[in-house]
């Protein structure tokens, strides 16, 4: 009996959700329109800037890594050519 009222109260949510798709689709849809209304697009001063920076930071970070790298190249090459005559 137990089994039947939860499958019932489960069969009644599932079908009160399906029915309330249509407006939750609207609702959704109502909320994207708003929010767009409020993105705005970056002049070309703002694009000129991040553009620079995003190019200096790769710059500076692949420099970094070069450093990095050869340092540990350093490192571990004699270790490698140690264990490769073995």
């Amino acid at each position: 009996m137990a089994k039947a009222i939860v499958a019932s109260a489960d069969d009644n949510k599932l079908s009160a959700r399906i029915r309330s798709w249509p407006q939750r689709t609207k609702d959704f849809y109502s909320d994207v329109r708003t929010e767009m209304r409020k993105v705005t697009s970056p002049g070309i001063k703002e694009i000129r800037a991040t553009t620079t920076v995003v190019i200096i930071t790769v710059f500076v970070f692949g420099l970094y890594f070069w450093i990095v790298d050869g340092v540990i190249n350093r490192i571990l090459e004699p270790v490698f050519r140690y264990f490769g005559q073995h």
